[in-house]
């Protein structure tokens, strides 16, 4: 494991899925996180990828929602399996599917537990407007949408919403 940490602005859209993906995955992952902040504007997460663990930090989104601060560093799974025992109260359970299409990778969120039957999608691109590729199996943006982000989903999960999309 590298003491190195990634520091970057993370521009990425997000979708709900309406359609089989399943043929086109590359690759999978299962991933719980929870966080130990959920400040407006500010998360902290931590999340266990696979055998890896990470601490994340986020900042506030911009106008659209879909560009803001993302701090990232790998830290030991035996520590992330500790600090989300101090995790506010939720995990993010979820299984992630990579698909490439064309230059991006869309990583394609399956939610388990109180979140189950919600599919996401998200691209992560170099900016905005940047133009990608988007699969039949795409559905509605909700970039922006703060229903959608997992802080949120911790606290307000998917099965609890009345109108679901």
């Amino acid at each position: 494991m590298s003491s190195d940490y990634r520091k970057t602005l993370e521009i990425e859209r997000k979708f709900l899925v309406d359609g089989d993906f399943m043929p086109f995955v590359k690759e999978s992952v299962h991933i719980a996180q929870g966080y130990l902040n959920t400040t407006p504007g500010r998360t902290v997460r931590v999340r266990i990828k696979g055998d890896k663990g990470f601490l994340t930090i986020k900042g506030p989104c911009s106008e659209s929602g879909a560009s803001r601060y993302e701090w990232e560093k790998e830290i030991p799974v035996s520590e992330a399996k500790e600090l989300i025992k101090l995790c506010e109260e939720g995990i993010i359970d979820k299984t992630r599917h990579l698909i490439d299409a064309g230059k991006h990778t869309y990583e394609v969120d399956v939610f388990h537990g109180e979140n189950e039957g919600l599919v996401m999608a998200e691209i992560e691109l170099s900016s905005e407007d940047e133009n990608f590729i988007r699969p039949s199996w795409l559905g509605k943006e909700v970039t922006g949408d703060r229903r959608y982000y997992n802080s949120m989903l911790m606290k307000h999960p998917y099965r609890t919403w009345k109108e679901q999309v």
